[in-house]
């Protein structure tokens, strides 16, 4: 018997995921542990090769972008078919909050165990993040994909401002009491770790699955039905021409987000002398343009159309990363992380919302495979050319952000070849 279609409680059930799951970015992978890799547990590779401890977090992020590269869209073709994307979602949850609390055992010099349990926890929490937005198609009409995206992206900038705030009491705190950045930080890992897990719970008390079931071809095992459907999809491809064009367009601009979201600390740190309650108090005042720039722009998109909302937020884009090259001092990164966390917001909700509306019924998980498949490659390329760049000519932070510049410029222009409306028109078709 089909379910009704979802309320607002189930709405907010799946929103309230961006907001559990937030924290991790903010946290991990985006101000306080990123940082705190750098410049203790390997700022020891700095003295002999400098640059070389942001290579290795740049490492770190995409051996485990690589994995969900590969497994995403496999693990998307499996929850169709056995339509349990819920109960994948549980797993990848527990296992992030996990690796999230064990981070806290990797001391100074501890560099393998580090980049093992970051690369555990990344990977998890990207499948996550996969499987949630395969719900969106799911629980959102075309006309509503754009605000309901945007709440759930919005709240979840609030879910990273909660977990960003108690850090920062407890590291005001701490520090205070005489306590190094070794004896502190990895209680943030911890507080990170049970805001993710409780406040997860609505998502999976509420969320329903839609989605049913589906027989096996006969002589297939599940997994070679899920490379099979992913192969199928492919070979599809001319089917869906804006589909495919946009998620190309979406690794070109997606590889800068990805840059930003795990170097900016270290940027600002590396460049500008921040120290951690600067880092924090920076990264919660862009939360709350980036919440604004989420729920505004998800409007905006309903209103006016995908193509030119995110034409709009890469144009924002390219603006905060040239005022990002051109600062002299750290006032001026504030003006630069205030237009990034309004792009951001932007173009994450922005993104989802599009391919909801270009994905085929029946499809969904199979299609957000993919999009987690684009976006891994992108945080892959991203980051690792940040790293490189940054390593081989001799820790220049400045340049290797020209080279993020360039991502969001080649994203605007593929951008402006994709037909919103004929992709629509074939997924409905195609579906």
């Amino acid at each position: 018997m089909s379910l009704p279609p979802a309320g607002r409680r189930e709405i907010l059930a799946w929103a309230f995921y961006d907001f559990a799951n937030s924290g991790y970015t903010t946290v991990v992978l985006t101000t306080i542990y990123s940082a705190y890799f750098v410049g203790v547990i390997a700022s020891g590779g700095n003295d002999t090769s400098p640059g070389l401890a942001t290579l290795l977090w740049t490492l770190a992020i995409g051996a485990s972008n690589f994995i969900v590269l590969l497994a995403g869209p496999v693990v998307g073709a499996l929850a169709d078919y056995r339509a349990r994307k819920k109960r994948f979602l549980l797993v990848a949850s527990a296992v992030c909050i996990l690796g999230t609390a064990l981070l806290a055992l990797a001391g100074p010099g501890e560099v393998t165990l580090a980049m093992a349990l970051v690369i555990l926890s990344a990977t998890a929490f990207s499948f996550g993040e996969n499987l949630i937005a395969a719900f969106l198609p799911e629980i959102a009409s075309e006309e509503r994909a754009g605000r309901i995206s945007g709440y759930g992206w919005g709240l979840g900038y609030f879910g990273g401002l909660l977990t960003l705030g108690l850090c920062l009491a407890w590291i005001n705190y701490a520090s205070g009491a005489g306590m190094s950045a070794a004896q502190y930080v990895p209680a943030t890992l911890l507080i990170t770790a049970l805001i993710y897990a409780c406040t997860a719970a609505p998502t999976f008390i509420w969320l329903r699955e839609r989605a049913t079931p589906r027989p096996l071809p006969p002589g297939y095992s599940w997994l070679h039905a899920g490379f099979s459907q992913v192969a199928h999809t492919l070979r599809r491809a001319g089917e869906l021409p804006d589909l495919f064009r946009f998620l190309l367009c979406l690794t070109l601009f997606q590889a800068g987000v990805a840059t930003v979201v795990v170097v900016a600390a270290i940027y600002a740190q590396e460049v500008f002398g921040f120290d951690s309650q600067q880092l924090i108090v920076l990264i919660m005042v862009v939360n709350l343009t980036a919440a604004a720039g989420a729920l505004g722009f998800g409007h905006l998109q309903d209103r006016f159309g995908s193509i030119p909302t995110l034409s709009a937020a890469l144009l924002v884009w390219v603006a905060a990363i040239l005022a990002a090259l051109v600062a002299s001092e750290p006032a001026h990164l504030w003006l630069s992380g205030n237009l990034i966390g309004l792009a951001m917001g932007a173009t994450q909700a922005g993104g989802r919302a599009l391919i909801a509306n270009l994905t085929p019924a029946e499809r969904n998980a199979e299609i957000f495979g993919l999009w987690g498949f684009a976006n891994r490659a992108a945080a892959i390329v991203g980051p690792l050319s940040y790293g490189l760049i940054n390593h081989l000519w001799g820790d220049n932070h400045r340049l290797a952000l020209l080279c993020t510049l360039a991502f969001f410029v080649a994203g605007l222009l593929l951008l402006l070849t994709v037909n919103e409306r004929r992709g629509e028109a074939a997924a409905r078709a195609t579906g």
